[in-house]
């Protein structure tokens, strides 16, 4: 057997990699050995394509240290290092000596554990990798080596499902992926990279006899099996991982010091808390890791061809790329990606896509010329995805459907989903950064009371063990101890309160994030309007022989008596459609539904009932479109045979038939086309196509209707032909037959939703696939256009010249109609003129480009894109990455990002944006973070509720421990003035009722039905946040010091002595009793004052447990202060206040503190520094552009007032531009030229 090398491995590294494929299962009698020099590999050099997929950059020949990688559009950076055992023995000796403080500061800190104990290398000879992602995460990766030997020969996959065979195979993996080193180019490759750049004609050589055995062992020694595993990881790992947190090594810090000081009960009850927070983690861990797995994990028997023999039948586990496999005819469950060599198949690719309609695979053609080279963006038509269910196959009865393996495991489209929920993209960074520097603050306040505890101590003559235990026993004061749970409290209630809305979460913190949206993305069709359209009217072109071809008045319906007259109409929307029957139902695109069944035809798939549906494939009888008497005006019975169809492309917009009519004299064959009706007007004969063409066009887009154009020509060609003719050769030169209306309508809450994201100045954008001006159309409907402001269409002119760019042009939209009134759209408060409620920068017109202006903007005018995303807010036949591009410029600009779409097309952006909505009946996706089980739009602004209600919460939570910490440090540093301190149970009441029980309560208030104007700041760091704190620690201080002192004044008096002789320290004292009374009430009113409600939460009143618990704990402070019993007063251990009138005056003091501390939050803090302060800063940066701005608020102050900014063609500058103005009749069109400038 062959065998496995590696070098050391980090005991905290996130997956564990003792072969190639993270398990043990792959050799049986693999010998471990240290890992030595590998042998460099051996064999010819293999030429590869020059359209390969380019996952890395080209590096140097020569050996280096470091590289720059990218897979799946993420950076990576690799350091190469190897294992140094001088630097590994002193590194475990510092460890040993500091009882392993060393060795969790390195786990901490990966990169420091690198450089302590291996040294600089290339990494061709490195045995371990210090890795760098996108996100600044470093991860520490051992380089693994297997080597050939007797038994089993290493091979290195190559392109065309061909090894070459080496004698070293070195690797290592990441995030789930292995990539090898390549000798040849010195550099790491992925191992997604490897068999790309295949010829249609390989894929038909590899399925005639499958792979050999030994091609099959070295494949599954190099690509693992093909399975989509979550390993549950041992709990004892998930405790470790869990328990050196640092919050959790502070927490075993303090309590050790508590322990020592005889704080046994508080020190236990803490201890308890950590391990029920603990044990809680543990298990949202390791559920979310069981509904990961659950959700993914997929296996299956299936049956390959190897070896040319028979087919045989093994698991879906060892399939690996170049693997023959049979599709059953009845359908299965793909393990695999794979491409489809013969055959049709039908599918449901609902699980990827969340569009539950069944597309037809058709078979890759066998072709050997050199343009002929699969590409998995191009050819997806022929490939089936892992994770898509089959529901049907169909060919030559008795003969299989094969398809060869692609993609396994986590390289095929499934597994890269489920590696981006595994590996999300960091959230929060900016909120977590600034909790650490806030820590970082009390630590500093900390190190000044640690120094007062030391000099005091020593001034009062404490023993040496008295000075440290105190002085460490203030620093574990200062930071709360119950924070790490304390801060999750928002997030889990607003998750809970989503769940009870139908709107689920597979990443929670993802919820915070969603406070801070200030950008939602709206996909169109399904999202913003219904799912399905409706049939609105059919507009057929007249034909004479003496006169321009004109269009008809529109009928409501194709089964009309008139529509007999345009029968050729008629014949091309019962014909040109992918529909077929799945167990006796009629499936397909639902568009082609609806305009057949208006043609009441019926379709028969063969002449001869008896053959199965599995059987009808390239039958002689081909699939008939039969006519109904009298539907349609029909006099008599009308058959239509289908002998070819060029299916529906997104690229090419549009689908074509190849018909035969039995009855034809002629016996002449008739395409007939279907389309987007500017694509159909250019392949038409001009002289078909009515003048007043783009008019009518227009008019029924600018009504939000969808229209689809039909187009026919006479072919004449023999059937032999016909099977092998290319569409391009026969679609062209066409007849204009007429165009179809479909009516797509607004959802019933659409309209209301995006009124109140624009209220709440949140911008809406539309992203879709259709025709721009129908999305203009809807997008005026809904509000996203507002009629205050002026619209532009942007596109693109023809080139002046083969050197200079494509020019641009803007088209001013004018009458475009919408459903809604102006009125129905404006609100006083949502003007864009409203000056004090927003930033003061407002676009005055708005930009709607489409898909292919957009990509012109994106090669030929990159200086543009981010200003052009910051006002274009209708992008219009978008595909699938121009999406997800959109969204990250969005991003790039400092926008935070939710894009919401119905899953088709839309996975991509999905997963780009910060917050993606999926509007799907499952209760989870795994393609966005949300999924909402109400298809419509109604969950974008709970989200963004719940999610700024979570943040605000999030924050007040913290400020309120940080604020009780310090309240409490204050205490403790006025007591240690008399050397002694709050008593074991003062210390208890406080930190497990006052703060802890207060804070538990803190997330039920639940979110404003009504959004506000702004988001919620989203930096704890502001200078509000550090005011607000600093303030209320100032108030707190200057109370406690007035009743320490005044306490001490009093006739009746008795000062604290310090307790001699005696084993237990007596720390009770009178001015500690007073301090413990008047501090009860100062934590309770901090809770009141974090507990922020408007504009983003509802009142403190609304949430019940809050206030039952404050009630209770105000009465407890106030029989506390006033009247406590004997009992209560022997086990608080107080001493006790003589004077009853003296109690009722702290009480007094606690009431004045109160009004103090409450003026201050809402008077300095909310008034003058978050709205007064904040509105002059505003104004001020927006007339000096001032650095405060972030980088969308730049662009749009430099361009908001006219689209001037946009040039053209020629190079300099003007200020001048074109503009493109139409109404209903007429269109008026201004180019860019030279002449302007």
């Amino acid at each position: 057997m062959f065998r496995v090398k590696w070098g050391y491995l980090l005991e905290g590294d996130r997956e564990r990699v003792p072969l190639l494929h993270g398990n043990y299962s792959t050799c049986n009698n693999c010998l471990t050995k240290r890992y030595a020099y590998p042998v460099a590999i051996q064999g010819t050099r293999y030429s590869r394509r020059t359209g390969r997929k380019d996952t890395f950059n080209r590096m140097s020949t020569q050996a280096t240290h470091s590289a720059h990688i990218t897979v799946d559009d993420e950076n990576l950076y690799l350091w190469g290092y190897k294992t140094n055992r001088i630097k590994m023995a002193l590194t475990w000796i510092v460890t040993v000596l500091t009882l392993g403080t060393f060795r969790l500061l390195l786990y901490w800190y990966p990169k420091w554990w690198v450089k302590c104990t291996a040294s600089e290398c290339s990494l061709s000879t490195a045995d371990c990798l210090l890795i760098r992602d996108a996100h600044m995460d470093v991860a520490f990766r051992p380089v693994l080596c297997m080597i050939s030997d007797s038994v089993m020969q290493m091979g290195f996959p190559i392109t065309g499902f061909q090894m070459t065979d080496v004698s070293t195979l070195r690797y290592f993996t990441f995030k789930k992926l292995i990539h090898l080193w390549y000798a040849d180019e010195d550099r790491f490759i992925s191992i997604d990279s490897l068999d790309v750049d295949i010829d249609f004609h390989q894929f038909h050589i590899m399925g005639e006899k499958g792979l050999s055995s030994v091609d099959v062992a070295k494949r599954l020694a190099v690509y693992g099996k093909n399975l989509i595993d979550i390993n549950l990881k041992p709990l004892h790992v998930l405790l470790f991982r869990e328990v050196v947190s640092p919050f959790y090594i502070f927490q075993l810090f303090s309590v050790a010091i508590w322990f020592s000081d005889h704080y046994e009960i508080y020190a236990s009850v803490i201890v308890a808390m950590s391990l029920f927070s603990i044990a809680m983690d543990l298990y949202q861990t390791r559920k979310q890791e069981r509904k990961l797995r659950s959700m993914v994990h997929s296996s299956a028997f299936v049956q390959v061809l190897r070896n040319g023999e028979n087919p045989i039948k093994i698991s879906s586990e060892e399939l690996v790329p170049g693997d023959v496999i049979l599709i059953p005819p009845n359908g299965c469950n793909m393990q695999c990606d794979a491409v489809l060599i013969n055959g049709t198949v039908i599918v449901n690719e609902s699980m990827l896509t969340g569009e539950s309609v069944p597309v037809t695979k058709a078979a890759l053609p066998d072709t050997d010329d050199e343009s002929s080279i699969f590409s998995l963006d191009k050819h997806s038509r022929h490939t089936l995805f892992c994770g898509t269910q089959v529901l049907q196959t169909r060919y030559y009865a008795g003969k299989s459907v094969k398809a060869v393996v692609l993609r396994t495991a986590y390289t095929t489209l499934k597994g890269q989903l489920v590696r981006s929920i595994m590996y999300p993209k960091p959230v929060d960074l900016c909120f977590t950064r600034d909790l650490f520097k806030f820590i970082g603050f009390l630590g500093c306040i900390a190190f000044c009371g640690f120094s007062y505890t030391i000099v005091t101590m020593i001034l009062r003559g404490a023993s040496v063990r008295e000075v440290i235990v105190r002085a460490l026993d203030i620093v574990t004061v200062v930071v709360p101890p119950a924070l790490p749970a304390a801060m999750s409290v928002g997030i889990l209630a607003s998750h809970m309160r989503l769940i009870r809305k139908d709107i689920y979460c597979i990443s929670p913190s993802t919820i915070n994030t969603c406070g801070a949206i200030n950008v939602v993305c709206f996909d169109k069709t399904g999202t913003l309007t219904e799912d399905g359209l409706d049939f609105h009217s059919v507009c057929p072109v007249i034909h004479s022989n003496d006169k321009e071809p004109i269009f008809r008045h529109e009928f409501p319906s194709l089964n009309v008596k008139e529509m007999w007259n345009y029968r050729k109409l008629v014949e091309a929307v019962s014909t040109c459609h992918s529909l077929t029957c799945i167990n006796g139902l009629l499936c397909g695109d639902p568009l082609d539904l609806i305009l057949f069944k208006n043609t009441t035809w019926t379709l028969d798939e063969t002449m001869n009932s008896r053959i199965e549906e599995t059987a009808r494939f390239d039958i002689l009888a081909p699939p008939v479109v039969r006519s109904v008497l009298g539907a349609c005006g029909c006099d008599r019975e009308i058959e239509l045979a289908i002998l070819r169809q060029f299916t529906f492309s997104s690229s090419l917009q549009r689908m074509s038939v190849i018909v035969h009519d039995p009855e034809d004299e002629s016996h002449d064959m008739t395409l007939y086309c279907k389309g987007a009706p500017e694509m159909i007007s250019s392949l038409c004969k001009p002289s078909t196509v009515p003048v007043n063409y783009s008019n009518v066009v227009n008019d029924y887009a600018q009504h939000g209707y969808r229209l689809i154009a039909v187009a026919y020509k006479k072919l004449h060609i023999s059937f032999p032909k016909s099977q092998r003719v290319n569409r391009e050769q026969v679609e062209n030169d066409l007849t204009l037959l007429g165009l179809v209306t479909m009516e797509n309508r607004l959802k019933t809450h659409t309209v209301s939703v995006i009124r109140q994201l624009n209220k709440a100045h949140i911008r809406t954008v539309m992203v879709t696939g259709d025709n721009i001006l129908t999305a203009l159309s809807v997008a005026r409907e809904c509000g996203i256009i507002q009629p205050v402001k002026k619209a532009y269409i942007v596109e693109c002119g023809n080139r002046d010249s083969p050197n200079s760019r494509i020019p641009l042009l803007l088209k001013q939209v004018r009458n475009l109609t919408a459903a809604s009134s102006s009125e129905d759209l404006l609100d006083d408060s949502s003007s864009v003129y409203d000056m004090e409620s927003r930033s003061f920068i407002d676009p005055t017109y708005q930009l709607s480009v489409s898909g292919p202006t957009f990509e012109v903007i994106s090669r030929e005018y990159p200086e543009l894109l981010l200003k052009f995303v910051t006002v274009c807010d209708v992008f219009a036949r978008m595909s699938p990455e121009q999406k997800q591009m959109l969204v990250n410029k969005l991003q790039e600009v400092e926008y935070t990002v939710a894009m919401c779409g119905d899953g088709a097309n839309d996975c991509a952006a999905l997963k780009a944006a910060h917050a993606g909505i999926s509007l799907s009946e499952a209760e989870a996706s795994i393609a966005a973070p949300f999924t909402s089980r109400v298809p419509d739009i109604r969950c974008v602004p709970m989200i963004i509720r719940e999610g700024r209600a979570a943040l605000v919460t999030s924050f007040g939570i913290f400020k309120y421990m940080a604020s009780c910490s310090l309240t409490q440090f204050i205490s403790v540093i006025l007591l240690y003035w008399l050397a002694t301190n709050l008593t074991d149970f003062q210390f208890l009441f406080i930190d497990l009722f006052l703060v802890t029980t207060v804070a538990a309560c803190f997330g039920y208030t639940p979110p404003c039905q009504k959004l506000a104007v702004s988001p919620p700041p989203t930096k704890l760091l502001s200078f509000a946040s550090l005011l607000s704190v600093v303030g209320q620690l100032l108030i707190v201080f200057i109370f406690q010091l007035s009743i320490f002192i005044y306490t001490a004044a009093q006739p009746w008096f008795v000062p604290y002595s310090i307790p001699i002789g005696i084993s237990l320290e007596d720390k009770r004292s009178m001015q500690g009793t007073a301090v413990f009374c008047l501090s009860s009430f100062q934590y309770l009113t901090l809770a009141v004052i974090y507990s922020r409600g408007p504009p983003y939460r509802k009142t403190i009143f609304s949430n019940t447990p809050i206030c039952a618990c404050l009630v209770i704990l105000i009465s407890i402070c106030v029989w506390l202060t006033i009247n406590p019993p004997y009992f209560v007063a022997k086990h608080m251990q107080y001493d006790p206040l003589p004077e009853s009138g003296y109690r009722i005056f702290i009480l007094v003091v606690a009431l004045n503190y109160i009004l103090c501390a409450y003026l201050y939050e809402t008077g300095v803090i909310e008034y003058l520094v978050l709205t007064v302060r904040e509105k002059w800063r505003k104004k001020h940066s927006v007339k000096t552009d001032a650095d405060m701005l972030n980088k969308n608020e730049k662009i749009l102050l430099s361009i908001s007032s006219s689209p001037s900014w946009i040039p053209s063609a020629t190079e300099g500058s003007s200020d001048h531009f074109g503009l493109y103005s139409f109404s209903n009749s007429s269109h008026i069109i201004k180019y860019y030229s030279p002449e302007c400038f």
